[in-house]
């Protein structure tokens, strides 16, 4: 078992130094949760402490969620991996793809090579991008007008891909496209199938794309570090009235109950008697998917809201339904073919099948990829394994 007094000196410590207002953490191996603690202030201008039940914004968390429900839908035969999408959803029938800007500025488009499917929404693969690591959908969207994805429009998702489909990795609005494509096949909104496909049977109670009063009431509020490292609390808030629910970034959740979606993984996709998935399932989804494409580093264009991201870069890195996979055994850490993505406002998990055990750090800091919350990170997740 981890030695839990070694794993709270890390987090007190690093709340201590003024590194982050507070944080939340959890672990568990195949036999139950291991370690929580939560440790410092939900905002740095109140006296409410981090707690186990806080309610973070977990951003892009929310693609494994999505990536689960497609799954369930492709198991029960409502969904094809490698369908084109086109007949389901009209707006994917005719992808075009950005090749560049004439002289005057105008962009350059032409029609992709070939069509999109749910394999590459679920992989990146798809074609499309964030203006937030791509330089040319930021000259695009500045062009054009283009709404940002996470203003909740659906005009934000009328964007050009920016390479043809199945031809390299790229973070994108892919799995908010895969969201719709839940939509489309499950008959009800993103939030209903979600309950019913993942939350609810895994009593995920805390988590949702709209919150109640209870879980608005312990939300804990976004920080932003400045050029000197300082933190503030900041005005953050999504979207009201989205006119879509975003399945690649649009839940928020507590570290309870995100444990909880990650024991199920680390089960072979059940949980307390309730399956969501197939264990052939979760082990496809754990498969690198992209053959011999690569992670392409995150470079951001917004160095406000991201750091360059670039985790584990002396090492091959592949995606598979859903997940970043690290090919090699992190010393002290995670095993190769863990399983691993992150959330805008620094929250962080892991999946570990080879060693039996998963992890989950929240905070509520920008920019992403937070050199001080990495740091917490590689030593929370050290602590955990030292056990």
């Amino acid at each position: 078992m981890p030695n839990r007094a070694a794993i709270d000196a890390v987090l007190q410590r690093t709340v201590e130094a003024g590194a982050v207002p507070g944080v939340v953490a959890l672990a568990a191996d195949r036999n139950g949760v291991v370690y929580e603690g939560a440790f410092g202030r939900r905002d740095l201008s109140a006296a409410a402490p981090m707690t186990l039940d806080t309610v973070f914004w977990i951003a892009s968390m929310t693609k494994a969620v999505t990536s689960v429900a497609a799954m369930r839908l492709v198991e029960e035969r409502r969904l094809e991996l490698d369908a084109p999408l086109g007949g389901l959803l009209p707006d994917l029938a005719a992808p075009e793809v950005l090749e560049g800007f004439a002289p005057d500025g105008t962009p350059r488009l032409r029609p992709a090579k070939r069509p999109i499917t749910l394999r590459h929404l679920l992989t990146h693969t798809a074609g499309f991008s964030y203006n937030t690591w791509n330089a040319g959908m930021a000259r695009y969207m500045e062009i054009t007008g283009l709404p940002a994805p996470r203003s909740g429009r659906l005009a934000s998702l009328r964007a050009p891909l920016v390479r043809d489909p199945g031809e390299a990795w790229e973070y994108s609005i892919a799995t908010d496209w895969a969201g719709r494509v839940v939509e489309a096949a499950g008959g009800a909104g993103l939030d209903v199938l979600l309950r019913g496909l993942v939350l609810g049977p895994l009593g995920m109670a805390d988590t949702g794309h709209v919150p109640g009063p209870s879980q608005q009431a312990r939300r804990a509020r976004v920080h932003q570090r400045d050029g000197q490292g300082a933190l503030s609390p900041i005005d953050f808030a999504l979207p009201e009235a989205p006119e879509f629910l975003g399945g690649g970034g649009g839940l928020l959740s507590t570290g309870l109950d995100y444990l909880r979606f990650l024991r199920m993984l680390l089960g072979g996709g059940a949980l307390d008697g309730a399956r969501v998935l197939r264990p052939e399932t979760v082990a496809e989804m754990a498969r690198n998917q992209i053959g011999a494409l690569e992670f392409r580093p995150l470079r951001t264009t917004m160095p406000a809201v991201s750091n360059d991201f670039d985790p584990f870069p002396e090492m091959s890195r592949k995606f598979g339904l859903g997940f970043l996979i690290n090919t090699q055994d992190l010393p002290g850490r995670r095993a190769a073919g863990s399983l691993a993505w992150a959330g805008l406002g620094n929250t962080w998990f892991w999946v570990d099948p080879g060693r039996g055990m998963a992890g989950v750090l929240l905070t509520q800091i920008l920019p992403f990829a937070d050199h001080a919350v990495l740091d917490l990170l590689a030593g929370f997740e050290t602590a955990v394994y030292a056990g």
